[in-house]
């Protein structure tokens, strides 16, 4: 381990655990019955709505379905730029 990763705590990311999270996002959008294609547009309006209030980073923005205490998710993470001024 390098000097770097003990101070950020940052390491590489396996791609066991890459298949393991798009494996567990595949069985949540199947179990609420969501296609990609609704998937998509949910997120395309949920970064629509967010945008009248707060500029955001829309390339940088991540929505994903997930499954977590036995409730499926929808978690965002979406880089806000600034707030808009009216």
């Amino acid at each position: 381990m390098n000097l770097f990763t003990q101070l950020f705590g940052r390491s590489k990311v396996k791609s066991k655990d890459v298949a393991k999270d798009r494996l567990l996002a595949v069985l949540v959008r199947d179990r609420i019955n969501l296609s990609s294609k609704e998937m998509e547009q949910v997120k395309a309006d949920i970064i629509e709505v967010i945008s009248r209030y707060i500029e955001v980073d829309k390339d940088g923005a991540d929505i994903a379905l997930t499954k977590a205490w036995r409730q499926n998710l929808l978690i965002a993470h979406i880089p806000i730029i600034s707030a808009i001024q009216n």
